[in-house]
């Protein structure tokens, strides 16, 4: 599952600054990644 999260490019480098943002960032991948 990380592997496949890492794939996504704004998750991986950490481009938002804010942690909201991030978070958001990683849930909506993780629904992306779940619904293939």
């Amino acid at each position: 599952f990380f592997n496949k999260l890492k794939q996504f490019r704004a998750i991986a480098t950490r481009y938002d600054k804010l942690k909201s943002t991030f978070l958001a960032a990683v849930q909506f991948a993780s629904i992306i990644i779940l619904l293939n």
